[in-house]
Formats: C-alpha cells, structure tokens, sequence
C-alpha cells in the first residue's frame, strides 16, 4: 500500500470566467475575464488568503475550433485571455505564498526557452513556479507553427520524454552559489560550478548552460496530467504533481496506486503528488446547490454543447446523430486518449444520450462534479484522501468569482475543522506547501 499524505493539498484552477461552458453568462462574472487583471489578481489573493498550494492555469496555443460561428458563442476555447507565463509574471509581485503552475505545450515548445521562462517566473515569485507539462491535445495549433498535421499522440510523448529532460537537465546548470558577483576580484560566477548540458537527441541539440541563475527553492515543480499508457509512464518517471481527471471512487483508487507503482518502479524516492479534478457546486443546503447548478444548465446553448462534446471525443461528427439516442461508437483518434475513455465509459455507466452527454460535459466536462452542503462535500472529498484515491484536489470553480469565494467560505472552514487543510502557509515556496525536497 503505498503511503497517504497527512493533510490534503488544494490547487485554484483558473479559467477566466469559471470551468463551467457557460459561466462567462453567469450574471455575477465578468465576461471580460481573460484580459481583466484586476480580476485575475483578485482570485489569486483570495485563494492565497485561503492558503491554497497553487493557483492552476491551463493553456492552448490555438482557438478550439474553427466554426468562428459557434466560437463566438462561448468563452471556453481560449479566446480572449492572456498567456499564462506573462499572467503569472504579473501575479508573481502581488502575492507573497501561493504557488503560480502555467500550462505549457512540449510539442510547440523549445525546451531551452521553456526553462529560461519557468526559471525566470522562479526567481521573480521566489520559488513559486510551477510547470504543467502538456503533449498539446488541440489539433488546431498545428497551423499555427508551419505544419500540416497535428504530430501523433506517441510521437507527441517521445518528444515530451526527452523535452522534459532537457529542461530538467538546463535547471541544474548551475550550483546555488555559482554567481559569487565578487566585485574585489572581478569574477562574477564560478566557472568551476557550472555545468553545460551538452544534448544531442532524437528530437534537440541542446548545448546549455542556461543563462539564468540557479532557482530560489529548488527547481520549478513539474505537474502532467496525461492518463494514457504513455502518459503515465511519463508522469511516473518525471512528475511530482500528477492532476487526475476522475469521477468514480474505485477507478480512481487503481489509477492512484498504478501511477505511484509506477513511480516506485523508476526508482523514485519520492512519490509524485495525485490531485483529483473537482467541479463544486457549494449551498447552505442540498436545494440552494442544486439551485446553483440549474441556473448555470440554463444558460447552456446546444449548439456549444454539442461542439464541445465532438472537441472531446477526438473531433467526431455527431450531427448525423439522434441526439436523444445513445451514443455511437466512437473511434480512436489523434486527440486525448484519455478523455475519450472516461466520455464513452460515463456514457455507458449512466445510460446516457448524446444530449444527456454534451450537457453533463458541459458542466464538469468529465471531471469530478460534487453538489450539495459544505459537508456532504467534505464527506466526499475525505473518503477519496483517507482512502487512497487522492492526495488532494484541483478545485474547479464553475464560475468565478462566486464559484470559488463559495468553497473558501464554506467548505475550507470544514476541512480544516476536520483537519484536513492547512490553518495557514508554514513555508514560503512551491516545494514547501506540497512537501517536496529540492
């Protein structure tokens, strides 16, 4: 049995106007939220003012899409809003504690520059970066960087394997205390304590060192959240945070003790992290939650739901389709692997058709969805910790800032009744809140 952390871990995953499809119409949200720093900020110090881990940003390097029709009906495909690393920067000089972890492609990406990014939001956030390594499911970025084709899903990995190296590689180019900055003898860094890459691979020729001092508490944290064959064996041997995207206790149970067996295989003295997806809608009582939910079902169009659910089963084309018929056979695709398993198996555990389908994934899009009191949440959330399905949890406000203020104010108070949270920060950097060593 692999061995339970004491106190759970709370990560604030950021998406402008909310996880939800159609929060950017939520009354209450700001429609401008991707390009509102103002807004931004305000959620990073209130989950900070919570003592979360780390604030979570998500990315893509294209629009989701290309019916500009149906992509100017919703806010969720990545139009409109900043880019992470530039974002975080920004946030870095108006926090003090909590993490900052940007999503950023390996297969668009040089690693070199990548490293030089996330060591430079290090230094700046001293020692709070954070890296969420991602393969790129979004076959639209492609055209984007001068190609034809969006590269395979294994190709995709075999870069990512040796990208990770790489960067890993370049953050350890210098000691610590290489850049004596000794004005009396005129020496600025210690040639003796500095240590070139010298990469040449399948995919990079890389020759280091990289131009940016060692970072303030250790290397920025490495997060994945594939859970394919090949992303797992990935996250197993490079992760120290691995984001999972279930909503079944006991599948999340395997999943958790195969990535950490995983790990252990590779030799790795210390476990990577698990943090469960969780979309949370939070009342006073079970019929205030509830009420809460309809009204964001309300505001749903089709249109956009039916877009999204063909996005995440690969691109397939549904409109052919009886929409209040099962879902058909789904074919494997270039896309997330992943995701279109848990779709086609939640379908077919819930019975439900097409339009059952889009307006579930509308909401949680395939994610944990919990609805109810501050402790039957609590409830949930502890029986996934205390039994090996979690070591914490990614939480995904369905619209912000409501969605997130909710669950700060009323469930963090029960975790921590239960002593399940932290009262407050004891560290200052990334590795410190989740336990890390350097």
């Amino acid at each position: 049995m692999v061995e339970q952390q004491t106190m759970m871990k709370l990560g604030a995953f950021w998406y402008p106007t909310g996880y939800h499809i159609a929060a950017w119409r939520h009354a209450s949200v700001e429609a401008n939220a991707g390009i509102n720093f103002q807004h931004c900020a305000e959620f990073a110090r209130m989950a900070e003012s919570a003592a979360f881990d780390f604030i979570f940003l998500a990315d893509s390097l294209a629009v989701k899409g290309d019916d500009w029709a149906e992509l100017s009906r919703g806010a969720h495909r990545y139009v409109g809003q900043f880019e992470p690393l530039t974002l975080l920067s920004a946030l870095s000089a108006c926090t003090e504690r909590i993490g900052l972890i940007a999503s950023a492609t390996t297969t668009y990406h040089h690693p070199y520059n990548l490293a030089r990014q996330f060591a430079s939001l290090a230094h700046l956030s001293q020692g709070r970066a954070g890296w969420n390594l991602v393969t790129s499911q979004n076959p639209f970025e492609a055209a984007n960087f001068g190609l034809d084709s969006h590269p395979e899903h294994d190709r995709r990995y075999q870069r990512a394997e040796e990208f990770v190296d790489v960067v890993a590689g370049l953050w350890r180019s210098w000691d610590s205390d290489a850049f004596c900055c000794d004005k009396q003898s005129g020496v600025f860094f210690d040639v003796a304590k500095m240590r070139p890459l010298n990469h040449q691979g399948d995919f990079f020729q890389v020759k280091g060192p990289l131009n940016v001092p060692a970072c303030p508490g250790g290397a920025p944290v490495i997060v994945q959240a594939g859970a394919s064959e090949a992303g797992r064996s990935l996250a197993a041997r490079t992760s120290e945070v691995i984001f999972s995207a279930q909503h079944e206790l006991q599948t999340a149970r395997v999943f958790y003790q195969d990535v950490k067996q995983r790990a252990q295989q590779a030799g790795r003295a210390q476990l990577p992290l698990v943090m469960t997806g969780m979309f949370p809608f939070v009342g006073r009582s079970q019929q205030e939650a509830q009420d809460k939910f309809e009204q964001l079902q309300a505001l749903i169009d089709d249109r956009v739901g039916l877009a999204l659910l063909q996005v995440q089963l690969g691109g397939i084309d549904l409109s052919g389709h009886d929409l209040d018929g099962p879902l058909p056979v789904i074919p494997p695709s270039n896309a997330s692997q992943s995701r279109r398993e848990l779709l086609v198996s939640l379908a077919a555990r819930e019975n439900y058709s097409i339009r059952q389908l889009y307006r579930h994934v509308a909401g949680a899009r395939g994610h944990w969805q919990l609805i109810g009191t501050p402790q039957q949440i609590v409830d949930e959330m502890e029986e996934w910790f205390s039994t090996g399905a979690s070591d914490g949890f990614n939480v995904m406000a369905p619209w912000l800032p409501g969605g997130m203020s909710d669950f700060i104010n009323l469930v963090v108070p029960e975790l921590r009744r239960r002593g399940l949270f932290r009262q407050h920060y004891t560290g200052r950097t990334l590795r410190d809140h989740l336990g890390l060593s350097g």
